[in-house]
């Protein structure tokens, strides 16, 4: 069964960009950190980027998953809140995490289990995604659902002609970037939300990867003047101690105070089953620990209206409330057009929209902010 999706994801690649030759027919990957040396006839550990006599070849002319979300949900809170994100993604991953919610996708071709994945394979061109999201009316293209990295020069594809449409361009990603993938990347990607799972080695060790390269990549997307937001899920037993979370803040705060960070709260998912929840309590203080350690903008995530203050983003100078939310909802929006607190003036950064262009929503049913799957 894992052979037959392997084949069909294969009958979908092309040559890549992001690697290099060496002797033998053997190539070095350069998507992500692991930076595979891989042999002709082997595949890198994602397991869908694979070399065919000597030349890379990678995940291109499919999406397994392609629907229209609240930018919100990515999450991104100061990049054009109240917009609508084209949200695709393929199957794979780099990492493999025992919590991972879209484990259907990213674990296609390591469980199993997640075999079912090859069912929502569909065939498309880049410019057909495109045509879909004006369409839909979103403003937003976002590469989601399994990790972008290892998807990357597909989605550099895409992003060219929703630049040339008008649009954004955003990763949702792990972050185990290198700096050739985001030099590739940025000409054409405005906006960079990065998971940042624990502070500890040992434990991105666990998930498959290495703590450094994502602390590197925060940084160099930053550098890179790109739009970043950083999320931690703060999952009992695993990263929640006040040394890890105010480890993480501050490293955060010493690249920029400005840098949003969203602590999220863990569910019981995938392989990971054995903890509890995590409480509104326990998200409470990571929030106040980023507070704490100089960040300016803290926000609490998955679970809408039981912590509202730390839904809401606040002027840092004169703390009212410039935008207001509830879950994926901006329910009050009042920044000038030029991003600033109307009553003090103070820049707050982000990317903006004009303010009138906003769409604001004091009804949870309203049904524009719902995910509707293309």
């Amino acid at each position: 069964m894992m052979d037959a999706l392997a084949q069909q994801l294969d009958q979908r690649s092309s040559p890549g960009q992001l690697y290099e030759s060496l002797s033998n027919g053997d190539v070095r990957c350069h998507a992500c950190a692991h930076r595979c040396l891989i042999k002709p006839g082997g595949r890198g550990i994602c397991m869908v980027r694979f070399n065919r006599d000597g030349i890379l070849m990678v995940p291109w002319g499919y999406v397994a998953a392609l629907q229209v979300d609240p930018i919100e949900k990515k999450p991104l809170y100061h990049f054009l809140p109240g917009e609508a994100a084209l949200t695709f993604g393929m199957l794979g991953c780099d990492f493999h995490c025992d919590y991972c919610q879209n484990w259907v996708t990213s674990q296609a071709l390591r469980d199993d289990a997640a075999r079912v994945s090859g069912r929502y394979i569909r065939g498309i061109d880049a410019e057909t995604i495109i045509a879909y999201g004006q369409r839909m009316g979103a403003t937003v293209v976002a590469s989601s659902y399994n990790e972008p990295l290892i998807t990357a020069e597909w989605a550099h594809a895409i992003f060219e002609r929703a630049q040339a449409a008008g649009m954004k361009s955003v990763f949702i990603s792990n972050g185990f970037a290198t700096p050739e993938t985001l030099d590739f990347l940025k000409p054409v990607l405005d906006g960079y939300k990065v998971d940042l799972k624990s502070m500890r080695p040992e434990v991105y060790r666990d998930l498959g990867g290495r703590l450094q390269p994502v602390l590197d990549t925060i940084r160099a997307a930053y550098e890179r003047e790109m739009w970043v937001e950083v999320v931690t899920l703060v999952v009992p037993g695993l990263n929640d101690s006040i040394e890890e979370l105010m480890s993480a803040a501050r490293y955060i705060s010493s690249i920029s105070p400005d840098i949003p960070w969203h602590v999220t709260a863990f569910h019981r998912d995938y392989r990971m089953t054995d903890r509890d929840n995590t409480s509104s309590e326990l998200l409470l203080r990571a929030a106040e620990i980023g507070q704490e350690a100089g960040l300016k903008y803290v926000y609490a995530g998955n679970l809408p209206g039981v912590l509202s203050e730390y839904e809401h983003s606040y002027c840092p100078q004169c703390q009212v409330p410039v935008i207001e939310r509830r879950g994926f909802f901006v329910t009050g929006y009042h920044l000038d057009d030029q991003g600033c607190c109307p009553q003090c003036g103070t820049q707050i950064p982000g990317v903006w929209l004009a303010s009138a262009g906003v769409q604001v929503s004091d009804a949870p049913g309203f049904t524009g902010r719902h995910p509707q799957i293309l």
